[in-house]
């Protein structure tokens, strides 16, 4: 799937990161992907309790088709899938980092004012 980009005024290089990384859990998983170099499903899965196994699937398969991650199914069984990042994924690093950094930030605003 080519994923279309736009192609307009300043601001848009901006939408084209959001539609990638879009999605109630994709930059979490991101955020995970980037504290190992191969994450099995079941472990994405205990790490975000919130989200069913359905949605992230759907939002590993997104992912995938954007070329930002990529399964690797094991050869002994092809049940022991891991996912990795991908060279490009791995540049989205910078960015994953500041929306880490900034919701620490947030909290600790939001725990001053409590």
């Amino acid at each position: 799937m080519t994923r279309e980009l736009y192609n307009c005024a300043e601001g848009c290089p901006v939408q084209n990161t959001v539609d990638l990384i879009s999605g109630k859990w994709k930059s979490v998983i991101l955020y995970h992907l980037f504290k190992k170099d191969a994450t099995r499903f079941s472990t994405l899965n205990k790490a975000i309790p919130s989200v069913t196994e359905r949605m992230l699937a759907l939002q590993l398969a997104q992912l995938e088709d954007d070329g930002i991650i990529f399964k690797k199914v094991g050869a002994e069984d092809g049940r022991a899938t891991e996912y990795c990042l991908t060279k490009l994924g791995k540049t989205l690093a910078p960015v994953i980092d500041a929306m880490a950094a900034w919701g620490k930030f947030y909290q600790t605003q939001q725990a001053a004012l409590a």
